[in-house]
């Protein structure tokens, strides 16, 4: 990849392909990592957890595939109340029983979670979607409210693009090499990010997860499943909706979240016309979450 070294320069900072002056050069997604805890859940599987904020009302964040509570932590900042971040089976600290799993497992783990933590509201982010609208066609009524940021599957499994950059990243965290794991990782950031002290920043904390926590097996054949075999089964669900997608990105066609939210009766959708929201939109993203939940 041109323009990516690893290790990084010292200080973090760009080099010969770098951007420009205009180009972003501060912030991250990703917040440091604070202490959080195992939870035991009815089901026998021990997920990490992390509680922040208080009083009512509660919401719970899902992430994506191979992300976690650091890279979900940035959407519930300014959300009220007090907001439960977790890890699925097979990421971070969280146990991963015996796969493969299927989109019903991780549904299981969301609604663990939520049930725990007394959650009313629900966010999910690309597979945590996908399992958010597992939960929701068994338990249409369960969230009185729901954000569905940049889904990426429905009732067809992902196509080869994302079934690729996926087995890649296993395969590079398998392999325990930082550069293999990076040469991935550093695909989800934006062209004008990379070899910039934010884009190392970001790299680096993905990295340190990683590399230390590791990604299950069991995740492997998800990118071959569907959430669900008939999205008309959302139209029992009449919770206010808020679903989030964005032209051109490959892993997260905006077809999806079009389907998705023409599913759910109560859905508004707004589509960003560029990827990299989390870089080159972050403020009105969070702006635009934080408002669809506390009002």
């Amino acid at each position: 990849m041109r323009g990516f070294r690893w290790p990084p320069p010292p200080d973090s900072g760009p080099r010969t392909w770098g951007p420009g002056p205009g180009g972003p050069r501060t912030g991250r997604p990703a917040l440091p990592e604070p202490e959080t805890e195992l939870v035991a859940t009815p089901h026998g599987v021990q997920l990490e957890r992390l509680v922040t904020g208080i009083g009512d009302p509660v919401t719970v964040f899902a992430h994506g595939l191979g992300n976690g509570i650091a890279t979900t932590r940035p959407f519930g900042s300014g959300v009220t109340g007090r907001r439960v971040f977790f890890q699925f089976r097979g990421h971070g600290r969280s146990e991963a029983p015996a796969g493969p799993w299927t989109y019903l497992d991780l549904a299981r783990d969301l609604r663990a979670i939520a049930d725990l933590g007394g959650a009313s509201r629900a966010f999910g982010a690309s597979l945590g979607a996908g399992a958010l609208c597992s939960l929701l066609a068994e338990s249409p009524e369960r969230f009185e409210k729901l954000v569905f940021f940049l889904p990426a599957v429905l009732d067809q499994p992902r196509g080869p693009v994302a079934h690729d950059r996926i087995t890649a990243l296993l395969e590079a965290v398998e392999s325990g090499e930082a550069s293999a794991v990076a040469d991935v990782v550093s695909l989800e950031l934006p062209a004008a990010v990379r070899n910039t002290p934010a884009g190392w920043a970001y790299l680096r904390q993905r990295l340190d997860q990683l590399l230390r926590d590791g990604l299950a097996d069991g995740l492997a054949t998800l990118p071959e499943q569907a959430p669900l075999q008939d999205a008309t089964v959302l139209a029992a669900v009449t919770a206010p909706a808020l679903v989030i997608g964005c032209a051109g990105d490959d892993l997260h066609p905006v077809e999806v979240a079009e389907q998705l939210a023409a599913a759910l009766p109560q859905a508004t959708l707004h589509v960003y016309d560029r990827p990299g929201v989390l870089w080159s939109e972050r403020a009105d993203l969070r702006e635009r979450i934080s408002g669809f939940l506390n009002e």
